[in-house]
């Protein structure tokens, strides 16, 4: 292989993006599936969307469209899709869910498969729609958890994507659930779970707030019905924006809103007395009303932009080559830690000893100023290309502190 050829296949690895950042110098964030911090350009731009509300005049009706698509067509290229329109904007992961929820028919001997202990966003739309039309709404625990829902708190990802095979059958309407875990990272086979809902005729509704941006996804390979990703974490963006691109099952379903925007022509303002029941092509009918959010828009886009410089492949091998060697000295520790078939490199859980004391922990944790979270029954980890060593070693520090002769 030539050495261009290498290069191309082996993007340069990304140093550390910290100086993108305004996070405090003394404060090691490791918390990014809680939210992602706002880069300092999406923050500018965000203030200057603001500041253009002091003179509503100079706001033009293309300024209502074109900062929107220039958003559907940053998200388009980060997923590997080559039709934008298939990209709506939404407050949130709930809001497309329940729109999808909306035009899924759920009936008597009908199923719905999620997966436990998942987002809940992705979760009480399809708890309505059972409760509305019948049908069983399926929640496929992972392995060891005794059949109660009482699972292991880490090590979970071996035979879980097996589990959510076995539910699915002739009468799966949809299976709705993350790309990964979002309490922990853990990793399901998507690829497989695609496959089967392609056997029976069930839609596919993928939650990738907690992947997209961090690791690669290729949309026309893996042709899901649907994703949805929340903006806030993983593409840096502003709270209360979201993007969902859908596929054909879904493209041409009824909205929960009946915008004036998301109508043909609403570009002619002048004509917005001529009603139409048209509406714009693609997944546009699907924005949320006033869409046209003159902040947040411009500061998702410009975190985009960043995302897409670095690149999910890059972002991914960074975070993988931080943890490098973190992972064993937490093992000696008593920590349990996934496999790394099923473990995300940029979220991951620790699953304390049992005689640990997790306020001992936690109060180590404040002392070493270590921010993670805890859900479930874990402690996750969510590091970023703002982070570096001085992170994972203070993260490690207070961990042998809390556990270190207990």
């Amino acid at each position: 292989m030539s050495a261009a050829a290498t290069t191309a296949a082996s993007p340069a690895p990304l140093p550390c993006q910290r100086h993108h950042f305004s996070l405090p110098d003394d404060f090691h964030y490791l918390n990014c599936a809680y939210m992602g911090p706002l880069p300092r350009v999406a923050e500018r731009a965000g203030i200057e969307g603001l500041r253009a509300k002091r003179f509503p005049q100079a706001i033009a009706p293309e300024d209502f469209f074109a900062p929107v698509d220039g958003l559907r067509e940053r998200f388009a290229r980060l997923i590997g899709e080559a039709d934008p329109t298939r990209i709506a904007t939404v407050p949130s992961v709930s809001y497309a869910v329940s729109t999808i929820a909306r035009n899924t028919r759920a009936g008597r001997g009908s199923n719905i498969v999620i997966v436990h202990e998942q987002f809940p966003g992705n979760v009480y739309p399809w708890r309505r729609l059972v409760a509305e039309q019948g049908g069983e709404l399926r929640v496929v625990t992972p392995p060891g958890d005794g059949g109660e829902g009482r699972r292991r708190p880490v090590g979970r990802g071996e035979g879980w994507t097996d589990r959510i095979l076995a539910r699915i059958d002739s009468g799966t309407a949809a299976v709705a659930m993350g790309t990964v875990h979002w309490t922990d990272g853990t990793r399901f086979d998507i690829e497989a779970v695609r496959a089967r809902t392609r056997e029976v005729g069930a839609a596919l509704v993928l939650d990738g707030t907690q992947t997209v941006g961090a690791a690669p996804i290729d949309i026309a390979a893996l042709d899901p019905d649907a994703l949805i990703v929340a903006g806030y974490k993983w593409l840096l963006g502003p709270y209360s924006l979201s993007v969902a691109w859908f596929g054909d099952r879904y493209l041409d379903g009824v909205p929960l809103e009946e915008t004036w925007i998301a109508r043909r022509g609403s570009e002619n303002f002048a004509g917005l007395v001529d009603y139409v029941d048209e509406y714009q092509p693609g997944a546009l009918r699907f924005d949320v009303g006033q869409r046209s959010n003159f902040a947040l828009i411009p500061a998702l886009s410009a975190s985009l932009d960043l995302v897409l410089a670095w690149s999910p492949e890059r972002v991914t091998a960074y975070c993988a080559a931080l943890m490098n060697g973190a992972f064993t000295r937490l093992r000696d520790l008593g920590v349990r830690v996934e496999d790394s078939r099923w473990r995300s490199p940029h979220l991951f859980g620790l699953g304390l000893p049992p005689d640990a004391d997790l306020d001992r922990l936690q109060a180590a944790l404040a002392r070493h100023r270590v921010g993670v979270s805890f859900r479930g029954a874990s402690v996750r980890v969510s590091p970023n290309v703002y982070n570096s060593t001085d992170d994972v070693e203070a993260l490690v520090a207070a961990f042998e502190e809390a556990l270190k002769g207990r």
